[in-house]
C-alpha cells in the first residue's frame, strides 16, 4: 500500500451514499418486518451495541476472515472448498448472514442456520498438506478458533473504528456473550475465555501453531482486495468510488493487525499511514453511526441480507415476541440437538466416503443452507 486514498474523496463519497438514502426515518423503518423475538440478547445488549456498529461490516469481517487463515486446518478446509476464491461476494454475505442471525437475529432462525452449518460443515474434511494431519471442519478447537476470531476483531474495530473502549462491566458483559453464543458451534463453552486477559492469553498459545503459506497469504491478499466482496452490479459512474472506499477499508484493516502478523502475511504499510487511516477511518464510522439513512444505505447496500437481520435491533422496532433466551434453550424448544451432538451419522458417513472410500463428500445441507445464507452454488462471478 504505497500511497494513501484522497480520504476527502472517500468522504465525500460517502455523503454522497448517504444522501441517495436520504429518507424519512418512519420510511426506514417501514422497509423492516419486526423479528420473531429478541434472539439471544436483545435491546440494550453489548453484543448489539458492538455488532451493529457500521466498522463490523468491512474492517471487523475482513479482519477475522483473514486470520482466521493463519490455522493451517481451517486454510485447507476453506481452499479445497474452493468458494472463497470462486465466489468472495457470495462467501462474505453468508458468512456474515450467520453472525448476524447469531448476534442479533431471532431465536429460532438462528438455531436453525446454527443446525444446517454443521451439515455444512461436514463436508469440510480431508488430510491437510501442511501439517499432514487430518482437518475437520466441525472440530471444536477449529470452531473455537473461528468463533474468538470473530468476536475479537468485531471488538478491536469497535474499539478502534468506534467510541473506543467499552467500560469494564460492558466488557465482561461481551465476553460472556461471546461464550453463549459459542453455543450455536460444536464448542464446549467452558473452553471460550470470558476475560481480555484470558482472550490474549488464548491468542497466544496459538502462536506456535500459526502458518501462512503462499497459499494462505494468496487467499488472504485475494480477500484483502476488498471490492471484491461489493455487489457486482454497480453503476459505472459508481464503481472507481466504491474502488477508492475499498482501498481505504483495506488499509484500516491492516493497521488493525500487529507485526508478526502482517510479517506472516507478508505486509507492509507504515506506522505512518497506520496513523493517518485510523483516525480518518474512525470519524468515517462516527459520521455513518449517527445518520440513520447513511447507516441503512452502507448496510443495504454491501449486505442487503444482514441488513433485514440488523436494522430492527438498530431501529428499535419491537419484536413480536419480546422475549430472549440462551441457544441451548432454543434449541430444545426448537427440537434441535446441541451442534457437537448433531448430526453423528451424516458426519460419520462423510468420513467414511473421504478416509474410506476416497471420494468427495456428498453434498447434503448446501441446498438447505441456501435458504438462510444465501445462494452458493451457480452464482454467476
Amino acid at each position: 500500500m504505497e500511497l494513501l486514498p484522497n480520504i476527502d474523496v472517500v468522504f465525500k463519497a460517502i455523503d454522497k451514499v448517504g444522501s441517495m438514502g436520504d429518507i424519512g426515518v418512519d420510511r426506514v423503518r417501514q422497509k423492516y418486518e419486526p423479528l420473531p423475538d429478541y434472539g439471544f440478547f436483545g435491546p440494550g445488549s453489548v453484543a448489539w451495541k458492538v455488532w451493529c456498529y457500521p466498522s463490523s461490516a468491512i474492517m471487523g469481517f475482513q479482519r477475522s476472515v483473514t486470520i482466521e487463515f493463519l490455522d493451517p486446518n481451517l486454510n485447507a478446509s476453506v481452499v479445497n472448498s474452493g468458494g472463497v476464491k470462486s465466489r468472495p461476494r457470495n462467501r462474505y454475505e453468508r458468512t456474515m448472514r450467520y453472525f448476524a442471525l447469531v448476534a442479533a437475529g431471532d431465536t429460532a432462525a438462528a438455531t436453525k442456520a446454527a443446525d444446517i452449518l454443521v451439515k455444512v460443515h461436514s463436508l469440510g474434511i480431508g488430510n491437510d498438506p501442511v501439517t499432514g494431519g487430518r482437518y475437520d471442519s466441525n472440530s471444536p478447537e477449529s470452531q473455537l478458533w473461528i468463533h474468538m476470531t470473530a468476536w475479537h476483531s468485531i471488538l478491536y474495530c469497535y474499539e478502534m473504528f468506534g467510541p473506543g473502549k467499552l467500560p469494564a462491566a460492558e466488557e465482561a458483559e461481551y465476553w460472556e456473550q461471546c461464550a453463549i453464543a459459542a453455543q450455536c458451534q460444536t464448542i464446549n463453552p467452558d473452553d471460550v475465555p470470558r476475560t481480555r486477559e484470558a482472550v490474549v492469553a488464548y491468542f497466544e498459545s496459538w502462536k506456535p501453531r500459526l502458518a501462512a503459506s503462499q497459499t494462505a497469504q494468496s487467499m488472504v491478499r485475494m480477500i484483502l482486495h476488498t471490492e471484491v466482496a461489493l455487489p457486482q452490479d454497480q453503476p459505472e459512474f459508481v464503481k472507481p468510488i466504491m474502488l477508492l472506499i475499498a482501498r481505504f477499508a483495506t488499509m484500516a484493516t491492516i493497521s488493525t493487525y500487529p507485526q508478526y502478523i502482517r510479517q506472516l502475511f507478508g505486509l507492509k504499510q507504515s506506522a505512518a499511514e497506520d496513523a493517518i487511516v485510523q483516525p480518518a477511518m474512525r470519524a468515517l464510522m462516527t459520521a455513518i453511526n449517527s445518520n440513520i439513512h447513511l447507516y441503512d444505505a452502507v448496510w443495504s447496500y454491501l449486505v442487503p441480507g444482514v441488513a433485514d437481520i440488523l436494522m430492527p435491533a438498530v431501529l428499535g422496532i419491537p419484536a413480536t415476541n419480546p422475549v430472549t433466551m440462551t441457544p441451548r434453550e432454543a434449541q430444545k424448544l426448537y427440537g434441535y440437538d446441541p451442534p457437537a451432538e448433531a448430526h453423528l451419522d451424516l458426519r460419520r458417513k462423510q468420513e467414511q466416503k473421504v478416509f474410506g472410500e476416497h471420494v468427495a463428500p456428498s453434498l447434503e445441507g448446501l441446498e438447505e443452507s441456501e435458504e438462510f445464507f444465501g445462494h452458493m452454488r451457480g452464482v454467476p462471478q
